[in-house]
C-alpha cells in the first residue's frame, strides 16, 4: 500500500514549546535525582492488556522465533503493571517516563500517543504522595503554586449539594437534568458511576483549580479501580486526582497489594468488558504473581506530561505541545 504525503510535514508544536519540553523532562528528572527515586524503563508492549473497562489497548504482533504464527501484543495504557513488578522484586522508589498508547481517543485534550510520568513510592500513602505530587509540581511552576484540597464527598455538595456515597442513580440523573448536562434527559446510563463520572467531568471538574492545584481524594469504593479501600462508613477508596485550570493532570492510588483481591476486581472488569460488548482481553497474570509474592506497602501516580506543558506554556491544545499528533504521525 502506498501513503501519499498530504504535505503537513511540519510539527504543530513551535520550537519554543519544544525546548520547553526538554527544560520540562530535564527539571523532573532533576527533582526525582534530588528525591533518590531510580529511574527505570519497562516493554510497552505485553501479552497482556489493562481490563479497565473505560481503556482500550492498541495492538500489535511479533513473528518470529516462538510465534510462527503470530503472537497478539499489546500496547500498555501505563506502566503501572511492569513497575510493580520491579517493586515486588526490591527496586525502592521508583519513576519512569514513557510512550503510552489508548485506542480511540483523540481532541484537544488527547492524542492516542501520550507522554505519561509515573512513580511508586514503599511506605507512602495517598496523602504523602499528594505531598510530593504538590512539591514537585510547584518546583515546576517556579514555587508560585497555591494548593487546595477536598475529598470527593466535598466537592460533590459544594458544588451539587449532594452526597456521592449515598445518592441513587435517579437522585444522580434529575441533578444532571437540573444542571442541563447536555443530552441527559436521553441518555441511558448503567448505575450510579456511570452518573458520577457524568456529574464530575461536566459540573465539578471545570471549577477544580482555577487558582492553584486541587487535589480531589477518597473516591467511592466502586471507583477503586487498583487502590485500597478504607472501611469508613461509607467505604471509600484511597486515591487522588489532580486539577488545574479544570483540567485533571495526575491519578494516584494507595496501591493494593492484596493478589486475591486483584484478581476479582480484574475478573469484575472483564464482566464489565463483556456487558458493554468490548472485546475481551488476557489480565496481566505476571502482575498476579508479583503480588502473590508481595508488593511493599506504597502509593503511585501517573501524571500527563503533555497536559502539564499545556498548563506550564499556555497552550489551548494538546496539538500545540507535541511536534507530531496523530494527524501528522
Amino acid at each position: 500500500m502506498t501513503v501519499t504525503s498530504t504535505g503537513n510535514w511540519q510539527p504543530t508544536a513551535s520550537l519554543d514549546r519544544l525546548r520547553a519540553r526538554a527544560n520540562l523532562l530535564d527539571d523532573i528528572r532533576g527533582f526525582f535525582r534530588q528525591a533518590g527515586v531510580l529511574e527505570v524503563e519497562t516493554p510497552a508492549c505485553s501479552v497482556f492488556a489493562t481490563t479497565d473497562p473505560a481503556l482500550d489497548c492498541m495492538t500489535s504482533s511479533y513473528t518470529g522465533p516462538g510465534a510462527a504464527d503470530g503472537r497478539a501484543l499489546y500496547l500498555h495504557t501505563s506502566p503501572e503493571f511492569p513497575m510493580k513488578r520491579l517493586l515486588a522484586a526490591g527496586s525502592g522508589a521508583i519513576y519512569q517516563i514513557c510512550k503510552v498508547f489508548r485506542d480511540g481517543e483523540a481532541g484537544r485534550l488527547h492524542n492516542p500517543e501520550f507522554t505519561l510520568l509515573e512513580w511508586y513510592r514503599p511506605g507512602f500513602d495517598h496523602h504523602l504522595l499528594m505531598d510530593e505530587v504538590e512539591r514537585m509540581v510547584c518546583s515546576l511552576l517556579d514555587g508560585n503554586c497555591e494548593t487546595e484540597r477536598s475529598s470527593y464527598g466535598e466537592v460533590f455538595d459544594k458544588y451539587l449539594a449532594l452526597d456521592p456515597h449515598r445518592a441513587t442513580a435517579d437522585e444522580l440523573r434529575q441533578c444532571a437534568l437540573q444542571q442541563q448536562v447536555p443530552g441527559a434527559e436521553s441518555i441511558e446510563l448503567p448505575g450510579r458511576d456511570a452518573w458520577l463520572d457524568l456529574l464530575m467531568s461536566h459540573c465539578i471538574e471545570p471549577q477544580l483549580g482555577r487558582n492553584g492545584l486541587c487535589f480531589v481524594y477518597d473516591y467511592p469504593a466502586s471507583q477503586a479501580s487498583l487502590a485500597c479501600i478504607r472501611h469508613d462508613d461509607p467505604p471509600v477508596a484511597e486515591r487522588f486526582e489532580l486539577y488545574m485550570d479544570g483540567l485533571e493532570l495526575a491519578n494516584g492510588f494507595h496501591e493494593l497489594a492484596d493478589a486475591a483481591e486483584q484478581r476479582k476486581r480484574f475478573e469484575r472488569d472483564l464482566e464489565k468488558r463483556a456487558e458493554s460488548g468490548k472485546p475481551m482481553v488476557p489480565m496481566d497474570e505476571h502482575l498476579l504473581a508479583a503480588l502473590e509474592n508481595g508488593l511493599p506497602p506504597c502509593a503511585g501516580v501517573a501524571l500527563g506530561i503533555d497536559r502539564l506543558l499545556m498548563r506550564l506554556t499556555g497552550a489551548s491544545h494538546l496539538d500545540e505541545v507535541l511536534a507530531f499528533p496523530l494527524d501528522r504521525a
